[in-house]
């Protein structure tokens, strides 16, 4: 089952998912979770069981990668520690609840959420393109922190991703965020709610995956290669972060998240 074109790939995943973490905050499960699962799909896996293992490794994953990405910034940045840390509370039990609710569901269904999801997100940055900091619609006080991180973590856990792309969304559209302390206090977030989702991902799948090396849902083989590189490159794209243009950082935003939802949704081969 294990080649070598298959082992290349994770270490790929590793590199592209680690650098893409650190500079734009969203702990990297937006390229981990579709490129596992197309990776695991190729060496026949079974589409319904791929999902779930790329969903449960992604997590797993995210959080010593996002870690390493938030430990950077906070060296920039004193104010994004305690909003990260609010936020993610809340987004551990989402996440945990999102996991359970994942392995209930259809295998196209979840592509299509993460698809849809991942467009309106795209469409966000595109209107904003232009604003370095949009005036806060709402307070950050602790109904809408709780509100927040519950759904963010909720998306978290259903769709194996950290759930940075959703909260610098909410950061900067709503709550006056720059782009660059949305990504840091993403990152922050990221790392509490991965916790939640990967537990719930391990025991939902406790002797039922079939495949090979792995406790519930989680791919131990995978964990180990992707995250012998992407933790590294994490520390490398949020130290880079700090250099480049928040319109910029933007604009390479849009286009991976694009991308990404065209390849879920099946509108790109």
């Amino acid at each position: 089952m294990f080649t070598f074109e298959y082992f290349i790939g994770l270490i790929l995943i590793g590199i592209c998912a680690g650098f893409a973490s650190g500079l734009l905050g969203v702990g990297g499960g937006f390229l981990i979770t579709p490129l596992q699962y197309f990776l695991l799909k190729y060496i026949g896996v079974a589409p319904d069981l791929a999902i779930l293992i790329s969903f449960g490794t992604s997590l797993a994953i995210i959080i010593p990668t996002s870690i390493s990405g938030a430990y950077r910034h906070t060296q920039s940045m004193d104010n994004i520690l305690k909003p990260g840390i609010q936020l993610g509370i809340f987004g551990i039990v989402g996440g945990f609840i999102g996991g359970f609710v994942a392995a209930a569901l259809p295998v196209k269904v979840l592509e299509i959420i993460f698809g849809i999801l991942l467009l309106f997100i795209t469409f966000n940055n595109i209107v904003n393109i232009n604003k370095e900091r949009q005036n806060a619609k709402i307070s950050f006080n602790w109904v809408n922190i709780g509100i927040i991180g519950l759904l963010v973590g909720f998306s978290s856990g259903l769709l194996g991703v950290g759930g940075g792309i959703f909260l610098i969304a909410i950061l900067t559209a709503f709550l006056g965020f720059s782009m660059i302390e949305a990504i840091g206090t993403s990152s922050i977030f990221i790392s509490l709610t991965a916790i939640g989702g990967f537990l719930s991902y391990m025991i939902s799948g406790w002797g039922v995956s079939t495949f090979p090396y792995s406790i519930g849902y989680i791919s131990i083989i995978n964990l180990v290669l992707i995250g012998c590189f992407s933790v590294p490159m994490a520390s490398v794209g949020a130290k880079l972060a700090h250099n480049v243009p928040q319109k910029k950082l933007k604009i390479i935003f849009s286009v991976v998240i694009l991308y990404m939802a065209l390849k879920m949704l099946g509108v790109l081969p």
